[in-house]
């Protein structure tokens, strides 16, 4: 099971399934604790924290669709990247893929549906390259469909900004090999025209139901985006309109120069076939190297051209031949000849100097006299190593130029004009460039600010911008409290500046209830009043609490928990049940002696015990019966309901001297002989508790 399920965010999104697993995240469904919706988290995976390309291409997501806002992107509603943990908190989408759409159809899209899905597409990008957001990974799989038919694009995951740094192919962020531009399989710089390449191919993709390049390996696939022609659309498909095809054609043309020029062009064209399905632009694609043929106008052109060309050479054969005066034949030779001649004398007069420019300036290197040297390798050296080194200075000429550039400190060159190594003429001008260091930017005071409108001045200062919650300020909601560094102070550019931006306090605690005589169902709505969950529930008898109300509770009434914290209680069965037992010495089982029996009693009053046996009757904690006769008997006795009873034989009396049973007093006494008769079969008198039982009685 994932250990981050069940698991609260910064008290915030608390996280309740997991819905996809990605390259370098896992995205869930949670409940945003605060709003009460539920909302999906982009979660980097822990095993790629030290991973500083992942970091920085989850980094580049969240600042990419943090500026954006259009309907046809999912919404983000938070970010959060610290060293800990880093995730992107967005709207819940409740749909399918495109792809998914694509492979339940399991054929061509009608051009509608096309039309439909693409035009929704074509605003999403137009507004996020509007934003200097390249996405580099448009596809199917990225596309979210809803039930009403609209569409959300999403994962930015290797977007780029493009004011950041420009990222090539050996970043290994080139985007599904089958829907990317011939320049990112190249590994050349992308910029928005690559998108677009994606969306002619997606387009292709839901004409034909096909791929324009398959092959056995993405590398193949990619060597085909550059070089191979995908095969005509109404070739597989002759349902979809010609001027379909051409929109498709010219966003799939594999030089960028010949694309659309931005998404907008592309939806223009795409409103227009809408308008009349049947119309043809006047754009065609012949050959990579072609340019943009005009159709219908160079058709038309041509023909009247060659119509105007035939109709001149069969007149000139046809015609009769006019006799043209001779003086008129002379005066246009005439004035043909000083022009031509004119021009000659110009050109070589022209030629003349030039050549005397060439080889008489001493300033040009090509036919210098002066002699061969080494260039040097400027790259690495400071400004004043270089003017104060009298070779160079003989050597060569220099041309300065500074920048800013993070990667060198201040003074050092890090580029130069020509490239060492190489001979060149004394005195060749190297233009060497000098870094400024890194430019230090003032962080501006965006206090009180909205959290876009500080977040668009940072930006635009060229910083990085983090937002955090303050939940302890009374500054009105949504504006911003502080930022850290703190405005005014110097940070590079390109650093990040976190934002602190108020926001209603959330209650992280609350207080248990009491829920002590509570019915179960009471105690839940108790517990859902004060923000808990009802925890483990177990059962006890209880002398004091009714059955079915709670005994106890495992956090006492009054004391502050989390909130969610689970509270376990018990619940009471009622009182339980009343047991009795008897207990007796059995060495007093003889006529002549007394038992005592004692009850011992639990759940109920020893003293409330009834006792019976051989026709006595008592009550009370113990019971003593003398015993007048031998016999079988059988006790009974009873508390509140419950019953016990003992059967057991009592003996005949045994003689003190020889033990025999056959008398009580041995032959060889002869004294008193009847006195003890009579005292052996006496009995005590009565009294409660106590009896002596008749055999008769008991039979």
């Amino acid at each position: 099971m994932d250990n981050l399920i069940g698991k609260t965010l910064d008290g915030l999104y608390r996280l309740d399934e997991l819905i996809g697993v990605g390259g370098m995240a896992n995205v869930y469904r949670a409940q945003d604790l605060k709003h009460d919706r539920v909302v999906a988290v982009k979660v980097l995976r822990e095993e790629f924290m030290d991973n500083t390309d992942l970091v920085r291409r989850f980094k580049n997501e969240s600042k990419a669709i943090s500026i954006l806002n259009h309907p046809n992107i999912v919404k983000v509603y938070d970010v959060s990247v610290t060293d800990q943990l880093q995730y992107i908190v967005m709207e819940y989408i409740n749909g399918i893929t495109l792809k998914e759409y694509l492979r339940q159809r399991g054929e061509p899209l009608t051009w509608k549906e096309v039309v439909h899905f693409t035009s929704q597409v074509l605003g999403a990008l137009e507004h996020a390259h509007a934003n200097g957001v390249v996405h580099r990974d448009v596809k199917p799989q990225n596309i979210m469909l809803l039930a009403d038919g609209s569409v959300k694009m999403m994962d930015f995951g290797i977007a780029r900004l493009s004011r950041s740094e420009c990222h090539t192919i050996n970043e290994k962020a080139i985007g599904s090999v089958h829907y990317i531009s011939p320049e990112q399989a190249k590994g050349d710089v992308t910029d928005a025209k690559a998108d677009i390449y994606s969306v002619g191919v997606m387009m292709y993709e839901m004409l034909t139901g096909t791929l324009p390049f398959e092959a056995d390996s993405p590398v193949s696939v990619a060597i085909k985006q550059i070089s191979d022609t995908a095969r005509p659309i109404r070739e597989l498909n002759p349902a979809v309109p010609e001027a379909l095809e051409e929109i498709t054609n010219r966003a799939m043309a594999k030089d960028p120069a010949t694309r659309y020029p931005t998404a907008g062009d592309m939806l223009a064209d795409l409103e227009e076939f809408k308008k009349n399905p049947s119309i043809r632009f006047e754009y065609k694609y012949l050959t990579e190297n072609s340019p943009m043929r005009y159709i219908d106008k160079v058709v038309s052109q041509t023909k009247k051209t060659n119509e105007t060309q035939k109709a001149a050479q069969t007149q000139s054969r046809t015609a009769p031949k006019k006799a043209a005066p001779k003086k008129k034949k002379r005066r246009q030779r005439s004035l043909v000849i000083p022009v031509m001649l004119g021009m000659a004398l110009a050109f070589a007069l022209g030629s003349a100097f030039l050549c005397y420019n060439i080889f008489a300036n001493s300033n040009n290197m090509l036919f210098s006299e002066k002699p061969n040297v080494e260039l040097e390798n400027f790259i690495g050296m400071t400004q004043s190593e270089v003017e104060q080194n009298a070779t160079y200075k003989e050597n060569f000429n220099f041309e300065w130029e500074t920048e800013y550039n993070p990667s060198y400190e201040a003074g050092v060159i890090y580029e130069q004009s020509p490239r060492a190594p190489k001979e060149v003429k004394q005195g060749q001008t190297v233009v060497l460039k000098v870094s400024l260091g890194i430019q230090m930017i003032e962080v501006p005071d965006v206090t009180n600010l909205t959290r876009d409108s500080a977040q668009q001045t940072l930006r635009d200062a060229g910083l990085t911008v983090t937002v955090r919650p303050d939940r302890e300020s009374s500054a009105a909601e949504n504006t911003v409290v502080r930022t850290d560094p703190a405005a005014g102070q110097q940070v590079a550019q390109g650093d990040t500046v976190v934002l602190y931006v108020a926001q209603a306090a959330i209650q992280t605690e609350t207080e248990v209830p009491n829920l002590m005589n509570l019915s179960s169902g009471d105690v839940v709505t108790a517990l859902k009043n004060a923000k808990l969950v009802s925890g483990q529930v177990t059962e006890e008898y209880s002398t004091s609490v009714p059955a079915g109300l709670v005994i106890s509770q495992s956090v006492a009434p009054g004391e502050k928990v989390r909130v969610h914290s689970r509270i376990n209680y018990v619940v009471s069965l009622g009182s339980p049940p009343v047991t009795l037992s008897l207990s007796y010495d059995d060495s007093t089982l003889e006529v002549g002696k007394t038992t005592v029996f004692t009850a011992t009693v639990g759940y109920a009053d020893a003293k409330d015990v009834v006792w019976s046996v051989g026709g006595v009757t008592g009550s009370g904690a113990t019971f003593s019966v003398t015993w007048k006769e031998a016999g079988t008997y059988t006790l009974k006795a009873s508390v509140a309901g419950t019953p016990a009873e003992l059967t057991f034989e009592v003996k005949k009396a045994r003689c003190p001297v020889c033990g025999s049973t056959e008398h009580t007093k041995h032959p060889s006494s002869s004294s008193s002989s009847s006195g003890a008769s009579s005292s052996s079969t006496a009995s005590s008198t009565p009294t409660a508790g106590s009896g002596t039982p008749n055999k008769e009685d008991e039979d």
